[in-house]
């Protein structure tokens, strides 16, 4: 797989880890994995170790909860892809860190050129969450409406985005 930038969204356990995973795992070289989460319970914990195990030793893990586009900047060039699991996780931090849409949006957008200048591919997991009921509360209809505007710059720009359904990937831009 030469150069390529991948988006992968879907819902809640659609398949899209494991289906970046495979999309990273063409790659015999160089893998860098830079997670967004947090561990904050048994749980969370539970389903890190999970996906540690997934990977597998060859994959080089970087927890990074606010800083991702530092990360893929520092290590653009010591890794053949990237796989940033996950935006949906990455946003709700930032929402915990910044009371200001601009902001976030503003950090949105050096991901975005970030993604443009780096030379190896990168692949970005995210969930959709705007295909159910409008949410009850203010902060989580301003997390879906900013989910939903982060998706489209990010489709926007990838060669490839891939909607995720049951395990199944439905590719809406590029190609198998």
């Amino acid at each position: 797989m030469g150069r390529r930038i991948i988006f992968i969204t879907g819902g809640c356990r659609s398949g899209k880890s494991r289906f970046a995973l495979d999309c990273a795992n063409q790659h015999s070289f160089k893998k860098l994995f830079l997670a967004t989460c947090e561990v904050r319970d048994e749980e969370m914990a539970w389903r890190v170790e999970s996906h540690k195990k997934m990977r597998g030793p060859e994959w080089q893990t970087i927890e990074e909860p606010i800083e991702i586009v530092d990360q893929i900047r520092r290590h653009a060039d010591k890794a053949e892809v990237i796989l940033l699991d996950c935006i949906t996780l990455w946003l709700s931090n930032l929402l915990t860190q910044w009371n200001n849409d601009h902001k976030i949006m503003d950090e949105i957008d050096k991901l975005i050129d970030t993604m443009k200048h780096i030379h190896n591919s990168l692949i970005i997991v995210s969930n959709e969450v705007g295909m159910g009921i409008v949410p009850v509360d203010p902060l989580s209809r301003r997390f879906r409406d900013l989910s939903g505007m982060i998706n489209q710059k990010i489709a926007a720009v990838a060669d490839t985005v891939v909607f995720m359904v049951s395990g199944i990937p439905v590719f809406l831009k590029g190609g198998e």
